[in-house]
């Protein structure tokens, strides 16, 4: 069964494209099959992922694969063409057997309005009734081609229809953070956003057009899995005083003020599987520092930091050898990661 997990947070900064392709990347690597699904009209994760850098080559990139991107996936229902949602073709991601992505299209944005008004389910939802359930129904078309164990969906930082339909018929989801004042501020209004999207959810799941439509919109109660804390400077092998201080400020308004609310309407496991893998006392699935100069040479190579071989590093002597470091360091930071992540999500008592 796949597993559908989105990355989330209306904060933008917080490194939700490179999570995805990394966590992605170390999941293909243990085994399993991963589709990455670029949902930001910015299409970011596409471009990381094929090296696209100018216009001209997704324009080409469109043309020359016809309906092989999320958008065209979609148009079937959007656009009401004579034809059914059918799964998407996705791109197989070079160098990471299993990994494949589902590309964006910055066009995505123009089903925005119709979706919205669709998900409003009042009188209109007749004539709009295949538009809520049409997203779940392309990416599970699109996970069953593929074989898929995991879809990551690589979110935009907005509020949008999309979004609100993306996260609430996702089986799990993790929100990126940084630490800073923002990123808690950014909290304090996701405890409240979700909370009425959930609602929006229950009603859309109990209504009887929606459960009608080509496309029914499913039956899925997203469960929150935790937080990731990255991109901070470390000293010492830990967080410098300032950035520490805005980890526990994070840490304490997710244990405080998000998981309780989020459990007042089931979007949490249950304590005793958090305590399980130990993140019950902050709901952090990882703390992972900036990549620094390492970065430079993911994006060259197109490849995690994690994953750069010693050639590609470009060093030699003891440069090398303080190069590969922080390299094995991230390599361990995500395997740890993704083996939490396969733990929630295949437990047994989640539900």
């Amino acid at each position: 069964m796949t597993q559908r997990i989105a990355l989330f947070n209306h904060k933008g900064g917080v490194s939700k494209t490179t999570t995805t392709f990394n966590i992605g990347w170390m999941l293909a690597k243990k085994g399993k099959k991963v589709v990455m699904v670029d949902t930001d009209p910015q299409c970011n994760l596409t471009g990381m992922v094929l090296g696209y850098k100018g216009e001209s080559e997704f324009e080409n990139f469109y043309r020359s694969q016809g309906n092989n991107d999320i958008k065209s996936g979609l148009a079937p229902a959007f656009e009401s063409q004579p034809r059914p949602i059918q799964a998407v073709d996705c791109v197989p991601v070079p160098n990471r057997k299993g990994l494949f992505l589902l590309p964006g299209h910055i066009g995505l944005a123009e089903y925005e309005v119709t979706l919205g008004i669709a998900q409003e389910l009042s009188g209109t939802i007749v004539t709009l009734k295949n538009l809520p359930g049409s997203l779940s129904y392309l990416l599970d078309k699109t996970a069953e081609h593929h074989n898929a164990d995991y879809i990551l969906i690589d979110m935009s930082p907005s509020l949008s229809s999309i979004n609100q339909n993306l996260l609430m018929t996702s089986d799990f989801f993790i929100v990126p953070t940084v630490p800073d004042y923002f990123s808690v501020m950014a909290l304090n209004s996701l405890d409240k956003i979700i909370s009425k999207w959930q609602v929006w959810a229950n009603k859309a799941r109990s209504t009887l057009a929606l459960q009608q439509a080509e496309y029914p919109f499913p039956d899925v109660h997203p469960k929150f899995l935790g937080t990731i804390i990255q991109n901070y400077r470390p000293r010492s092998g830990a967080p410098s005083i300032g950035f520490q201080n805005w980890i526990d400020e994070i840490n304490n308004t997710v244990k405080t003020l998000l998981v309780p609310h989020l459990s007042e309407y089931d979007m949490t496991l249950d304590n005793s599987v958090y305590t399980r893998f130990g993140l019950s006392g902050n709901y952090c699935l990882s703390q992972i520092s900036n990549f620094n100069t390492l970065i430079a040479k993911s994006q060259k190579y197109k490849v995690p930091v994690f994953a750069l071989t010693d050639k590609q590093l470009g060093y030699k002597g003891m440069v090398l050898t303080r190069a590969k470091r922080p390299r094995d360091r991230f390599a361990q930071n995500f395997s740890d990661l993704t083996d939490k992540i396969i733990g929630l999500t295949q437990n047994e008592d989640r539900l």
